[in-house]
């Protein structure tokens, strides 16, 4: 079985999109095996702010590490969006603040 998560959109450039996804109430397209990581990076002004000093991030290690990708995804917050592939009719929202902690 071949493991798509990891192939770059670009690799698929010409086959159009699988799916639709919502990033911040913006319809934006999506391919099955791409990650919330993934679509992140390519909408621009989707990435979160630092909640210390309020400087743009965006994902970067893209293995779970850095939690640079930290999103809302379908209402949870502090969600590794490098951890999760995307779903047909999925809501993104770029995180605002800190990472929450689940008590």
């Amino acid at each position: 079985m071949e493991d798509s998560m990891f192939k770059s959109v670009r690799e698929q450039l010409g086959k159009r999109s699988d799916m639709t996804v919502l990033v911040n109430g913006v319809e934006t397209p999506a391919w099955d095996g791409e990650t919330v990581a993934s679509v992140l990076l390519r909408v621009p002004g989707a990435g979160r702010r630092s909640p210390v000093g309020g400087t743009p991030r965006l994902p970067y290690c893209q293995m779970g590490v850095c939690f640079e990708c930290l999103a809302i995804v379908d209402g949870i917050a502090s969600t590794q969006g490098c951890l999760v592939p995307v779903r047909p009719g999925m809501r993104i929202e770029s995180q605002r603040g800190p990472r929450e902690i689940s008590r």
